[in-house]
């Protein structure tokens, strides 16, 4: 059944309940999305995506009671569902993607399971699969840990793709289940994440000068990865050389910070907007535009709107000093600017006393 969230006290068993607490971090975007979606990748002779894990979080408590039956409860969406045990669930009845990541785990006991994505909904951040990484884990840890990380994002990515009937990119599963700043590179001999700006000096730079604003929930839904999957594989001439100029500018970003160059980071960001905008139709709208150029006069040196665009997060990499400036100067404009950091460290699974 599908409800409002409300309390039920008979679901709770006696003192022996274990309880977890899982969350994992979302992520900005910087160069190469779109790189990570099979067989994009294969077709452009390897691809790469860079992001960075931030503090907005996505999380999940689990507590188990006596008996089989099993409550999945989404604070932010209002929504509940139950059955008298998990195999009884069905995704058809809402919090599809939630019900298929618990129906996986099987062999879980009766539970509550309560989740939260601390953003606004559109964020265009991955919270889907950050909160996917985070419940995963705690199941996984439920039920004796049989998985490892790795495999947990193969199964992740495969259950999200059922949910959503489209193919899907991987890179948001990496900085959820790792956090740092990461370089995720997809081949035909598989994934690697290496991760980027190992001094912390230069970590802390990097996220003194970044900015992350909500820019409004997107407005448009034709420019999905199937989409843009399926001009490539029909040999659309201007989808295969934007992704063509998406994947460069990926490389040159990577390189340079590698290399500690955020100058150069800072240029190329806003040379992957320029490429993202000749992706489809509608990545950008006149609310985008203003913010970008509020920011741009307050001290920002690029900006970029992380996901598919039409709306969501907005990024804006600032001058040296002025990333106060444009927090400011775009809270004045009434954009909701958001409180967050470079998360250092990925998903996180405790039991509670």
């Amino acid at each position: 059944m599908v409800r409002g969230v409300q309390d039920d006290s008979s679901t709770q068993g006696g003192d022996n309940n274990m309880k977890l607490y899982s969350c994992a971090p979302m992520r900005v975007d910087l160069a190469g999305g779109t790189l990570d979606i099979f067989p994009l990748y294969i077709f452009e002779e390897g691809g790469l995506t860079l992001n960075a894990a931030i503090t907005l979080m996505s999380e999940v408590w689990i507590e188990t009671c006596t008996g089989s039956r099993v409550r999945i409860i989404s604070e932010d969406l209002g929504r509940e569902v139950s059955a008298p045990r998990i195999g009884e669930l069905d995704p058809a009845r809402g919090l599809d993607l939630l019900v298929r990541i618990v129906r996986f785990f099987k062999d879980a006991p009766g539970m509550t399971i309560r989740t939260r994505n601390n953003v606004p909904r559109g964020s265009g951040l991955g919270a889907s699969s950050s909160l996917l990484i985070a419940l995963c884990s705690a199941l996984n840890m439920l039920c004796g840990g049989k998985y490892d990380i790795e495999t947990i994002i193969d199964i992740g990515a495969n259950l999200e793709a059922q949910s959503i009937r489209i193919p899907t990119g991987k890179q948001d599963y990496y900085s959820a289940a790792y956090g740092g700043v990461s370089c995720i590179s997809f081949d035909v001999d598989g994934t690697r994440r290496t991760p980027l700006l190992d001094s912390e000096e230069l970590i802390n730079e990097l996220e003194n000068r970044l900015v992350v604003t909500f820019a409004g929930e997107p407005r448009f839904s034709g420019s999905t990865n199937w989409d843009m999957t399926r001009a490539y594989i029909n040999g659309d001439k201007n989808t295969v050389r934007n992704i063509g100029r998406i994947k460069n500018t990926a490389l040159r970003m990577r390189d340079c910070l590698r290399s500690g160059g955020l100058e150069a980071f800072g240029r190329l960001l806003g040379e992957e907007w320029e490429n993202r905008k000749l992706l489809a139709d509608g990545v950008t709208n006149e609310q985008i535009n203003r913010y970008m150029e509020i920011a741009s006069g307050a001290g920002a040196i690029a900006s970029k709107i992380c996901g598919a665009g039409g709306g969501g997060c907005m990024i804006s990499f600032c001058s040296e000093g002025a990333a106060g400036d444009v927090r400011a100067a775009l809270a004045d404009a009434g954009a909701d600017v958001l409180d967050c950091s470079i998360a250092r460290a990925g998903v996180k699974v405790v039991e509670e006393l």
